[in-house]
């Protein structure tokens, strides 16, 4: 894929990162959704899902919980 991240991935990078530093892991696709006004799980999971294609993001486990930047 070419470009950069969206908009909305952009927003979703911010409260990783964020929640990363503050918890010291990734949070739910759930707080995802409420931080970035998502309700629907399946178009977080979506996103999360390109996102990690595009090696934006990794997985150390199944979980999104485990989730790392870049």
């Amino acid at each position: 894929m070419t470009g950069g991240p969206t908009e909305r991935q952009e927003q979703i990078l911010r409260v990783v990162r964020t929640w990363i530093a503050e918890h010291g892991e990734g949070p739910t696709i759930r707080e995802i959704g409420l931080e970035v006004g998502l309700s629907s799980t399946s178009s977080v999971a979506y996103q999360l899902r390109r996102m990690e294609e595009r090696g934006l993001i990794s997985r150390t486990g199944h979980k999104w919980r485990t989730m790392r930047l870049g």
